[in-house]
């Protein structure tokens, strides 16, 4: 009897072209690479057609092989509506969700969300990738970034967890030795610690004031590529920095820390961002809904000009 492609041979063949080689794709599996590599010729001989080119440096798609890769995604994705469907009738999420977020906020506010929501419903798996870079959502097959600022890829879709703002501010112990800027401009005259977060320029930072949006170039005393450790700095009197509310909160109330240019900040608001539209993926809607009340709940500190908004009193974008 002629048996078709598995949907295990399917997620294969979506995890070789997600990971661009077989020894990634077999990690990501949790199966060994000769196995991966059994299976593919399996599913070739199955399908009569050949998929890949295969040398000891990388792997090509062929025609064929595309075209089953488009099928399997297309497939893969009517399973999954199916297993959501069926989820959404019963009342409790299932399946499994890939969540990314920068290291910060991931570590700090964005894996004890997932934690409580694990316990909430135990029927999901969940995965958490701490990502410095930025990141494709449909190209990585993550479900949801959770990002600090919005939308700019025109195919997702997105909605603001809370509001947010980066603030500059520096130990006392550096103020007293340096003094205060009195202006962006003055930021150039003192050390600064920089860091690059993301897809974030290096060393310039953009202002919202009163007079609107002002450039600055500053001089970097220190960088890192972690804003734990520029925190660290910035206690440490090395310089003043340029980091969102909730990294600084703690420091700001006990006196660590003061706010410079109190006027001047940097629009950072948090937001999920996903692949589809919620209204196709339940648990993606049930989890940006717990990730948005939850932080609502917490204490970030708010600015004289900010507040932290609920994600029920704020408009959607794009779904």
């Amino acid at each position: 009897m002629h048996n078709g492609p598995t949907l295990s041979d399917l997620r294969l063949i979506r995890e070789v072209k997600r990971q661009g080689s077989l020894a990634a794709a077999a990690a990501e599996l949790g199966a060994s690479p000769s196995f991966v590599s059994k299976r593919l010729t399996i599913l070739e001989t199955t399908l009569g057609a050949r998929l890949l080119h295969r040398t000891t440096r990388c792997i090509a798609f062929t025609d064929d092989g595309e075209t089953v890769h488009r099928w399997a995604e297309r497939i893969l994705a009517d399973v999954d509506d199916m297993a959501q469907e069926l989820s959404a009738a019963g009342g409790t999420p299932k399946g499994s969700l890939r969540v990314s977020a920068s290291p910060g906020f991931g570590r700090n506010h964005v894996a004890p969300a997932l934690s409580e929501f694990a316990v909430r419903y135990p029927e999901v798996e969940i995965r958490l990738e701490i990502l410095d870079r930025p990141v494709d959502p449909v190209a990585e097959g993550i479900d949801v970034d959770v990002r600090i600022g919005g939308l700019r890829e025109p195919h997702l879709y997105a909605q603001r967890l809370v509001d947010n703002q980066r603030v500059l501010c520096a130990a006392p112990s550096y103020l007293a030795r340096h003094g205060r800027p009195g202006s962006p401009t003055d930021l150039a005259q003192h050390r600064c610690l920089v860091i690059r977060e993301r897809d974030q320029a290096f060393g310039v930072w953009r202002l919202q004031g009163p007079a609107g949006t002002e450039t600055v170039k500053v001089r970097s005393s220190l960088s890192a590529n972690d804003g734990e450790i520029i925190h660290r700095w910035a206690l440490d009197g090395h310089g003043i920095m340029l980091r969102s509310f909730w990294d600084v909160a703690e420091g700001l109330s006990a006196g660590q820390l003061v706010r410079v240019l109190e006027d001047y900040g940097q629009e950072a608001d948090v937001w999920a961002v996903y692949p589809t539209r919620l209204s196709r993926s339940p648990k993606v809607r049930m989890l940006v809904r717990f990730l948005a009340d939850r932080l609502a709940r917490q204490s970030l500190p708010r600015s004289r000009h900010d507040r932290l908004v609920p994600l029920a009193s704020v408009p959607t974008t794009k779904g």
